[in-house]
């Protein structure tokens, strides 16, 4: 054994820009290193805190600090969302050529910043304290945040097929994303894609181009109500792409190594085959991530997605008088006054990357309309 030699429990190994070897860093230690991590204190009182740094997340907060509001953006892993893991999205706005999602979200990321926000990755927020004003977040690492104003940005968490040892197998031949390393692993494999998706049609039109073949697999019985035409055209034309409908995948075979075999089904026939596959990618959609809004008083709805605007009812709306007007919820407000849901967390909304880049912004104004009414605000 070599005398530098790491052991097994200091992998993986990072080289930081100045040298310095981290070995087996947890993702706070990277972050700080990083400079994505920065200490919190519960002295400060924010305008407005953001809790998701995804699209809708980092469009609002590009807004609000560029407003001259004091912004805190936290996330629970890292910025850019869902959609921060898409290989290349083609009908963004103002990107004809199309754009990585990573590549989307680097961008706003630094606009953010350059704007003055705050922001804080990894870090999670555990809970939202409604009673007492300014509002307080309470995170993972003990420090309890104050703001005047709070936009609800956590989208959603990758959904699991009811698989037999899934989790065994990810991150060893199960991803919910398709990273470039691992498409350019391909070459010359059969890989397997579940999802009907824009999210799926784009990571197939990425993989195309490393792996010997794709199978694509999907529920229903073709992609129509599920993917924008032109990715189902784009698919189409594709040689090396078979598309497997109405089928599923019933189990995993695999090792120390990873899969080594799928078996799947078809829902109609319930005839079966088995293939020879190492890589599956997973995109079957996504559920909310609003279990922190327990007992806050926000709304959720029996989906688990937050309710705003015109999908409350007077009896669900946390009512507090003030000195110059009733107050009802505007467009974006959920229950309670001054918190607001964006993106793919709130009911209703598109589930588009356009979307949420334009609820963040249009949230700014409302973020403005309840700062300028809690001057003024008396407690019922």
């Amino acid at each position: 054994m070599k005398l530098h030699e790491p052991r097994p429990n200091e992998l993986p190994l990072v080289v930081c820009p100045d040298g310095t070897i981290l070995k087996c860093p947890t993702e706070r230690e990277l972050a700080r290193r990083l400079r994505l991590y920065i200490e919190l204190s519960a002295d400060r009182v924010y305008d407005v805190a953001i809790v998701g740094a995804g699209p809708a997340g980092l469009a609002c907060a590009v807004y609000a600090a560029s407003e001259g509001l004091s912004v805190l953006v936290l996330d629970t892993h890292a910025f850019g969302g869902q959609a921060g893991a898409s290989a290349r999205i083609e009908n963004y706005l103002g990107f004809p050529t199309g754009i990585s999602g990573q590549a989307l979200a680097g961008r706003a990321y630094v606009q953010a910043q350059k704007f003055g926000a705050e922001m804080v990755v990894p870090v999670e927020v555990t809970s939202l304290d409604c009673t007492c004003f300014p509002y307080a977040l309470k995170l993972d690492c003990g420090v309890r945040i104050s703001a005047k104003t709070v936009v609800i940005a956590t989208g959603a968490k990758y959904r699991r097929p009811a698989i037999p040892e899934l989790e065994k197998y990810e991150g060893r031949g199960i991803y919910y994303w398709v990273p470039p390393i691992e498409a350019a692993l391909c070459g010359q494999e059969e890989v397997i894609l579940v999802g009907g998706g824009n999210a799926a049609g784009q990571a197939i039109v990425f993989l195309a181009n490393y792996a010997a073949h794709v199978h694509h697999l999907i529920r229903g019985p073709d992609l129509a109500k599920s993917m924008s035409k032109y990715l189902i055209d784009r698919i189409g034309a594709l040689a090396n792409v078979t598309l497997h409908p109405e089928s599923e995948i019933v189990a995993i075979d695999g090792g120390e190594e990873g899969v080594s075999n799928v078996h799947l089904r078809n829902r109609k026939s319930g005839s079966m085959q088995t293939k020879s596959i190492r890589r599956i990618f997973l995109f079957v959609g996504a559920d909310p991530n609003t279990g922190w809004l327990d007992n806050c008083g926000v709304k959720i709805n029996d989906k688990g997605f937050v309710c705003t605007g015109l999908d409350l009812s007077p009896a669900d709306y946390a009512r507090l008088a003030y000195s110059t007007d009733d107050h009802y919820p505007l467009p974006l407000e959920t229950s309670v006054p001054g918190v607001f849901a964006i993106g793919d967390a709130r009911a209703s909304s598109t589930k588009r990357v356009a979307a949420a880049v334009g609820e963040g912004a249009a949230a700014v104004a409302e973020v403005h309309t309840r700062l300028a009414s809690q001057k003024t605000i008396k407690m019922a």
